[in-house]
C-alpha cells in the first residue's frame, strides 16, 4: 500500500477522533474524566467494550494462532463468558454499592490502607506492562508498513503513536473514550467482516462453501480433552478464560471505569450482559477469519512467514485488495488506540484517586495533577514498548497473557478473600504475601514438568497464583473487627 495513502487514511481518523473529543469534553471537569458525572449510556459503553477488550492483540495474534492450535483459543473464550456473568452477578453490585470511583478502594474499606495500596499498584503495573504490549503491535504495524518507507525511526513512530492518544483523551477523559471507542469498534469489526468476504469471494467460495470448508478442516477443531499435560487442555484453557476475565475485566480499573460510568447497576449489568455475548461472536469470527487467511496462503502459494503475528498484516496489506488494506489498517489501529487509551484513562484515574488523595483537593489542583500524571504514563508507555522491542522473543498475546497471571494472581486472591471470608488481615504484611505468590508460581511453572509427571501450566497458573495469595491471607489473618477505617458488610 502507497504509504501516502496510508498517511491520508490516517490523518482522517485521527482528525475524526479529536473533532469527537472536542464535542464530549465541553464543559469537562475531573469528576467528567474519572466518572463521565456517571450518565454513560449503557448499550453505547457496551459496543465500546469491544474494542477495548479485544485489542490489537485479537485482531493480529488470533487468527494467526490458528495455524498452531486451531480453533483451541476457543475454549478460553467460554471461560470468558462464565468469568463476565460472575462480574455482572458479584462485583458490579459491589462496586455500585459502595459509590467506588476506583475499585481497590474496596480494599482499603474492606482491609486497609496496605492492602489498598498494594491493589492499586498491582493494577498500575499489570495494565501499564499489557496495554504498552498492545500498542506495540499497532505501532510495529505503521512502521512497517508506513514509517520505514520514510526511514522514521520505531521510536518517532511510537511517540506519534503516543501523542495523537494523549491528544483526543486529554480533557474529556473516560467521558470521550465511551463515545471514541464505540467509533472505533465499529472500523475493528468491520475490517474482519471486510477480510472474511474478501477471502471468500477471492477463493472462489459462496458463504455456505466457506462454512462447509472451514468447518469440515482440521482448523476448525475446538475442544482438547485428550492430554490434561498439554497447554491446550479444556480445562486449563476454559478455567483460565474465566479467572482471565474476572481479573482482567472485573477487578481492572480500566475496564471497570467504564462499567462506573453508567446511571444504574442494572445499565451497568445489562451493558456487560450484552458485550459477553457480542465478544464471544466477534472472537469466532476472528477464528474463521484465521482458518481463511492460511487457505488463503495455501491456494496462493505463499511461503511461511517468519510469525504468525505477521500473517494478517501481510495478506491483508499485501495480497487482498486495497480495500482489504485500507479497512485492515483502520482495524488495527482502531482496536490498539481502543485499548490504549482506556488503560491510559484508567491509570490516570487509579494514580489520582489512589495515590494522590484527589478527595480533599480543589478542582484547579486536581486538573494540574491529573494533566502531570495523564503525561507521565504516556511517557511511560513508551518506555516500555521501547524496552519489549530489544528482548521480546514470543508471540505478544502470549507475552500479555502471562504478564497477567503474575500480576493479576494477587489480585484476585485478595478480592475473593474478601468476598469470601469474614476474617481480617494483617494489613502490613499484604505486600509481602502478594510478593512471595507470583515467585512460588513462577517456580511451579519452571519446574511443573518434572515434579508434576509432565504436567505443563497454561493460563490456569493465574488461578494457581490467586490461592496461592488467598493462602497467604489466611495464615496472617485473625477474626475479629476490621483494622480499617471503614468497615464493609461481609458480602457486600
Amino acid at each position: 500500500m502507497d504509504p501516502l495513502l496510508v498517511l491520508i487514511i490516517l490523518v482522517v481518523y485521527f482528525c475524526a477522533l479529536i473533532g469527537i473529543s472536542m464535542l464530549t469534553s465541553k464543559g469537562a471537569n475531573t469528576d467528567t474524566f474519572f466518572t463521565a458525572n456517571r450518565q454513560s449510556p449503557w448499550f453505547l459503553v457496551a459496543f465500546g467494550m469491544i474494542g477495548a477488550s479485544l485489542s490489537g492483540l485479537t485482531f493480529i495474534s488470533v487468527p494467526g494462532n490458528v495455524g498452531k492450535t486451531n480453533f483451541g483459543y476457543f475454549q478460553l473464550v467460554l471461560g470468558y463468558l462464565v468469568g463476565y456473568w460472575v462480574i455482572i452477578g458479584v462485583l458490579l453490585p459491589l462496586y455500585y454499592r459502595l459509590h467506588l470511583v476506583s475499585i481497590y478502594g474496596y480494599l482499603e474499606q474492606r482491609f486497609n490502607f496496605w492492602s489498598y495500596k498494594t491493589g492499586a499498584v498491582l493494577f498500575l503495573v499489570s495494565r501499564t506492562i499489557g496495554s504498552s504490549l498492545r500498542l506495540y503491535l499497532a505501532a510495529t504495524v505503521l512502521q512497517l508498513f508506513l514509517f520505514d518507507a520514510w526511514n522514521v525511526p520505531f521510536w518517532l513512530t511510537v511517540v506519534v503513536t503516543i501523542v495523537l492518544i494523549w491528544v483526543y483523551t486529554f480533557r474529556g477523559g473516560i467521558k470521550t473514550i465511551v463515545w471514541t471507542d464505540t467509533f472505533q469498534t465499529l472500523f475493528l469489526v468491520s475490517a474482519v467482516v471486510i477480510a472474511v468476504w474478501q477471502i471468500t469471494v477471492q477463493l472462489g467460495w459462496s458463504f455456505s462453501d466457506m462454512v462447509s470448508v472451514v468447518s469440515s478442516s482440521e482448523y476448525s477443531r475446538i475442544f482438547y480433552f485428550d492430554d490434561p499435560n498439554a497447554k491446550i487442555y479444556f480445562w486449563k484453557q476454559f478455567l483460565g478464560g474465566a479467572f482471565i476475565t474476572i481479573t482482567m475485566t472485573g477487578m481492572d480499573q480500566e475496564i471497570m471505569q467504564k462499567n462506573l460510568t453508567c446511571k444504574s447497576i442494572g445499565d451497568a449489568q445489562k451493558n456487560m450482559f450484552w458485550f459477553s455475548i457480542i465478544l464471544v461472536a466477534v472472537n469466532l469470527l476472528f477464528l474463521v477469519l484465521g482458518a481463511l487467511l492460511y487457505f488463503y496462503t495455501e491456494a496462493h502459494s505463499i511461503p511461511p512467514l517468519q510469525s504468525s503475528d505477521a500473517l494478517f498484516p501481510t495478506l491483508a496489506l499485501h495480497h487482498l485488495g486495497l480495500g482489504v488494506g485500507i479497512f485492515f489498517l483502520l482495524g488495527i489501529t482502531a482496536s490498539s488506540y481502543a485499548s490504549a487509551d482506556s488503560a491510559l484513562a484508567g491509570l490516570t484515574t487509579s494514580f489520582c484517586i489512589d495515590f494522590l488523595n484527589f478527595k480533599n483537593k480543589d478542582e484547579a489542583q486536581k486538573k494540574r495533577e491529573k494533566f502531570i500524571v495523564h503525561v507521565g504514563f504516556s511517557l511511560l508507555f513508551l518506555i516500555v514498548i521501547l524496552v519489549f522491542r530489544e528482548i521480546n522473543r514470543q508471540s505478544v498475546i502470549d507475552a500479555v497473557l502471562t504478564v497477567a497471571a503474575y500480576t493479576y494472581g494477587p489480585l484476585l486472591g485478595l478480592f475473593s478473600f474478601g468476598i469470601l471470608t469474614k476474617r481480617q488481615v494483617r494489613d502490613p504484611l499484604v505486600p509481602l504475601i502478594c510478593l512471595i505468590s507470583p515467585v512460588v508460581c513462577m517456580i511451579l511453572n519452571a519446574n511443573s514438568k518434572e515434579w508434576f509427571n509432565g504436567y505443563e501450566f497454561s493460563f490456569e497458573i493465574l488461578l494457581v497464583n490467586g490461592l496461592v495469595t488467598f493462602l497467604g491471607l489466611l495464615a496472617i489473618s485473625r477474626s475479629g473487627p476490621s483494622d480499617a477505617k471503614a468497615v464493609v458488610k461481609h458480602g457486600a
